[in-house]
């Protein structure tokens, strides 16, 4: 699993999905503009892969986890 961190915003790529995850401002000043162009090029590069495989209809979501007792609590 690769991480790619934007701001706030993480994107895991993992075996079945790109996870996104977290919170941004996307601020009107130069930092933003560099922010958003980021987010775009990686989300582009998604659907640029996407479009290039054969794809199921849908695929289950992930399964639930179970929590458990802290041991070190």
């Amino acid at each position: 699993m690769l991480a790619n961190k934007i701001g706030g915003l993480t994107f895991e790529n993992r075996v079945d999905r790109v996870s996104v995850y977290g919170s941004i401002d996307i601020t009107k000043d130069k930092k933003g503009l560099e922010a958003a162009q980021k987010i775009a090029a990686l989300l582009n590069a998604v659907v640029e892969q996407l479009s290039s495989e054969k794809l199921p209809e849908s695929i289950p979501p992930p399964k639930e986890t179970d929590t458990v007792r802290n041991p070190f609590a």
